[in-house]
C-alpha cells in the first residue's frame, strides 16, 4: 500500500472539525515554523522537497516562491487557486470538503514563508457548499488563535479570506483569477509582468493550487528530504488523482509518484480494472486539456517501457506518443466509448469557456465545436479531418493564456491516434448516429 500524506486521516470520524484535526496533529507545521524557522528556511525546505505545482503546470514550488519580489513597504499576497474547473478533476474539492483545516494550515505556513500578512482562497462558484465548510474552518482557526494578530505570541499577523467565483473556467488561469479577485472581468493578463512582481492589486503575489499548499504541511512536519525520498527523480512526493470513467472504483486516490499506470488502473487497491470485463480503449491522464492516449500508449511508452505515474514518464515521447500528468484528472474509456463524442464534449466546453480575448482561441474553438458537431450529425466530410488539424495548429501557442492549448491538444491527439474513428463516422453516418454504435460493432453487452 502506498504512503499517504494528505489523505492519511481521511477516514477518521469528525476530521473536518477543529477538535479532531488538532487531536490528530493539526497545526503542528504552524507551530514549527513560528518557533524554529525563519521564512527563508521554510522556502528552502520546500525547495529541498522537490514539490511541483499540483494544479497542472508542474513548476517547482520552492523556485516559484523564491521569485517573489520583496520591495520595502509593499504588501505581499498568497492566493490559493481553488477554482477547480478542469473537466475530470475533483480532488481539490474532495480535500477541502473532508479536511478543510489541512488547507487552512497550509495557507498559514506558506504565508509565513512568503511574508504575506493577508491571503485569499479563490473557490469555484459551483463549490458553494464547500465555501461554507471552509468558512467554518477559518472561523475555528481564528477562534483558536491560528489566525489574526500576533499568532501564538510570535509577532506574525495573518488574515485569511475566501472569495467565490462565478463559475468561469478561465479564472483557473492565475492572472484571470487575480483580475476576478480584484472585481474585474476575469480576462488573462499579458505577461510579463508576472504575479511574483505585480500580482494582486499590483503587489508581489504567489498563486498556488489547493493540493500544492496542502502538501506544504507534511513537508514542514517531516522535512523536505523525507518528502523528496518518495517518488521518482524529479517527480517527488505523493499526488492526488481524480479517477473516473469506465472503472470499477472511481474516486480520489493518493498515490506515490512512480506508480505504474497499469497497476493504478487494474489493481484492487486503486481503480479495480475496467467495468464488466471490457477492454481498455483510451485514457485522458491529466484532465480534459491533455492529449488522449490509446491503451497501448498509456500502459507503455513508444519505446516499450512501462508507463509510470510521473511528470516525465507520462510526457515521454512528447505529444506524438505521450501526454501530461496535468491536474491528475484520470478519465478511463473502455471499448464501448467513442473518442470522437468525448472530444466534442470537450470542444463544446472550451468554446463556451473561451473569454474571447484572443482571436485564435475565440474563433478556433467555435470552428472545432461546429465541425465536430457536423460530423456527429452525419454531415461530415473527409476534408474536415485536415481542417480540424489546421485549426488546432493555428490555436496552439498563439494565445495569451493556455486555454487555447488546452482546446487544441485533445483534438490533435484524437486525430493522431484515432483517425480511423473519424473516418468511420464520416463514411457511415447512419450507423454512428446511434450513441450505442460501439456496442453493436464490438458485440458488447450493455450490462
Amino acid at each position: 500500500m502506498g504512503k499517504k500524506l494528505l489523505l492519511k486521516n481521511i477516514d477518521i470520524p469528525g476530521i473536518s472539525s477543529y477538535e479532531v484535526y488538532r487531536r490528530e496533529g493539526g497545526y503542528k507545521s504552524v507551530e514549527k515554523v513560528l518557533a524554529e524557522k525563519n521564512p527563508e528556511a521554510v522556502v528552502e525546505e520546500v525547495k529541498k522537497s522537490g514539490l511541483r505545482g499540483r494544479g497542472g503546470a508542474g513548476f517547482p514550488t520552492g523556485m516559484k516562491w523564491s521569485f517573489l519580489a520583496k520591495p520595502e513597504g509593499v504588501p505581499r499576497y498568497l492566493v490559493c487557486n481553488a477554482d477547480e474547473s478542469e473537466p475530470g478533476t475533483f480532488k481539490d474539492r474532495y480535500l477541502m470538503e473532508h479536511i478543510p483545516h489541512l488547507l487552512v494550515e497550509g495557507m498559514i505556513t506558506s504565508s509565513y514563508a512568503l511574508g504575506a500578512n493577508k491571503s485569499f482562497i479563490y473557490i469555484r462558484g459551483e463549490y458553494f457548499y464547500v465555501l461554507r465548510i471552509l468558512e467554518k474552518a477559518i472561523k475555528e482557526a481564528y477562534d483558536n488563535g491560528w489566525l489574526g494578530k500576533n499568532i501564538k505570541g510570535s509577532g506574525f499577523d495573518h488574515d485569511l479570506y475566501v472569495q467565490i467565483g462565478a463559475g468561469a473556467y478561465i479564472c483557473g488561469e492565475e492572472t484571470a483569477l487575480l483580475e476576478s479577485l480584484e472585481g474585474n472581468r476575469g480576462n488573462p493578463r499579458i505577461k510579463p509582468p508576472f504575479p511574483a512582481v505585480a500580482g494582486l492589486y499590483g503587489c508581489p503575489t504567489v498563486v498556488n493550487n489547493v493540493e500544492t499548499i496542502a502538501a506544504v504541511v507534511p513537508i514542514i512536519n517531516d522535512g523536505g528530504e523525507a518528502y523528496a525520498a518518495i517518488g521518482v527523480e524529479r517527480s517527488t512526493g505523493t499526488k492526488l488523482i481524480s479517477a473516473s470513467g469506465h472503472i470499477k472504483k472511481p474516486g480520489v486516490y493518493e498515490i506515490e509518484l512512480g506508480l505504474p499506470v497499469e497497476e493504478f488502473i487494474f489493481s484492487d487497491e486503486y481503480c479495480g480494472g475496467i467495468i464488466n470485463g471490457r477492454k481498455l480503449k483510451a485514457v485522458v491522464a491529466g484532465g480534459s486539456s491533455v492529449p488522449v492516449l490509446p491503451a497501448e500508449l498509456i500502459l507503455k511508452t513508444a519505446a516499450g517501457t512501462p508507463r509510470i505515474m510521473t511528470y516525465e514518464s507520462l510526457a515521454d515521447g512528447g505529444f506524438a506518443t505521450g501526454t501530461m500528468l496535468g491536474s491528475g484528472g484520470f478519465i478511463v474509456m473502455d471499448e464501448t466509448a467513442s473518442v470522437l463524442r468525448n472530444l466534442h464534449t470537450f470542444a463544446r466546453f472550451y468554446h463556451h469557456e473561451s473569454c474571447g480575448q484572443c482571436s485564435p482561441c475565440r474563433e478556433g474553438t467555435r470552428w472545432m465545436d461546429q465541425i465536430l458537431s457536423n460530423i456527429l450529425k452525419g454531415n461530415g466530410k473527409m476534408k474536415d479531418i485536415e481542417l480540424l488539424w489546421d485549426i488546432q495548429g493555428n490555436i496552439e501557442g498563439k494565445t495569451i493564456c493556455p486555454l487555447g492549448d488546452a482546446a487544441a491538444w485533445p483534438v490533435a491527439s484524437a486525430i493522431r491516434h484515432f483517425r480511423k474513428e473519424f473516418e468511420e463516422f464520416i463514411e457511415n453516418p447512419a450507423a454512428v448516429k446511434d450513441v450505442k454504435h460501439y456496442y453493436s460493432v464490438n458485440n458488447i453487452s450493455e450490462a
